[in-house]
């Protein structure tokens, strides 16, 4: 898997405006879903865990109670790739799948 260049990863992050770039470590998105409460974002991420194994690519992620915080990054590409994208937009159907309540916030990290 080959790493994205600039007009690709331009083009491919205009499919997933709720995900945020960064440039660190070759390249990274990140966004962070507000869910319910803890059952609900439990559930979330067994749901996104069922995908990333079925496609053998992993999200780093962190939860605290309703919250999720996901980034995406191919560490064989040394950065952001085609991958990262296709889980990012398996991730949003998920989440658009749970249901009404749900809010999602952009994950905006402090550098």
């Amino acid at each position: 898997m080959k790493r994205l260049t600039d007009l690709e990863r331009e083009a491919a992050l205009s499919a997933i405006p709720e995900w945020q770039y960064a440039a660190e470590r070759g390249g990274l998105i990140h966004r962070r879903f507000v869910l319910r409460d803890f059952t609900e974002a439990f559930a979330f991420m067994t749901q996104i865990a069922l995908h990333a194994e079925k496609s053998d690519h992993h999200p780093e992620w962190r939860n605290v109670y309703n919250r999720v915080d996901i980034t995406l990054t191919t560490h064989d590409a040394g950065g952001l790739s085609q991958r990262d994208i296709a889980l990012a937009q398996q991730i949003d159907r998920i989440h658009a799948h749970l249901g009404t309540g749900t809010q999602a916030q952009v994950h905006t990290r402090q550098t």
